[in-house]
């Protein structure tokens, strides 16, 4: 079993950047690739990014990458999500998952676990 909780969202301007954090519980986090994933008003759920279980691989959608940062702390069961240049699209939910299958499934939609989502507001 693991409980995932997201934190760090809030309100910033376009342009601007926030820090998402995704503290696990539980001595499995390692056996998990991680993802983040979003959810806006009226859309479905969309893929972010993906951390590999060593952190060493990673994976974006083509809307945030070269803005948005992935990476893990296995000693420290931690998911991060850094995200620069945000521009009003970005506004949503974003939860961590952990991915039910391995690398090569990161973009499957199928999660075993995710957390209860932070806001990100971007506004214009």
């Amino acid at each position: 079993q693991v409980q995932l909780v997201e934190s760090g969202g809030g309100l910033v301007q376009a342009g601007g950047s926030l820090t998402l954090s995704c503290a696990a519980s539980g001595r499995t986090f390692i056996t998990y690739v991680m993802n983040w994933i979003r959810q806006a008003p009226g859309k479905e759920r969309e893929f972010v990014a993906a951390v590999s279980r060593s952190g060493l691989t990673t994976d974006y959608a083509d809307s945030v990458k070269g803005r948005f940062t992935i990476s893990r702390d296995n000693a420290m069961n931690t998911v991060r999500l850094r995200m620069n240049s945000l521009k009003p699209e970005d506004t949503a939910v974003y939860y961590c998952a952990a991915l039910r299958g391995g690398w090569g499934t990161q973009r499957s939609n199928d999660y075993v676990y995710w957390g209860q989502g932070t806001q990100v507001t971007v506004s214009s």
